[in-house]
């Protein structure tokens, strides 16, 4: 693997890592999945394939932000929306 795609995928594992703290099923399972998948995928020599999987974990990135997002948005409406309704 070359050097800047090792980087990447460190700086992917990284950056899911950090997003994972917050996922609504514990950082434990998150860790333990992400681990999983990227332990799954380690023999991958060819450099598209591993472009296509860093491709797949940027998008899983923006999922998770979505995700994140969606939940903030929504408990804020509940924290001030709610009350107009009654």
């Amino acid at each position: 693997m070359a050097s800047s795609l090792r980087g990447e995928v460190l700086n992917l594992y990284k950056n899911l890592l950090y997003l994972g703290r917050e996922y609504p099923k514990g950082a434990d399972y998150f860790r333990s999945r992400l681990k999983a998948a990227f332990l799954k995928n380690k023999d991958v020599k060819d450099p598209e394939k591993i472009r296509e999987l860093i491709a797949r974990g940027e998008f899983v990135i923006k999922e998770l932000e979505a995700l994140y997002y969606l939940r903030k948005y929504r408990a804020m409406k509940q924290r001030y929306y709610d009350e107009d309704n009654k």
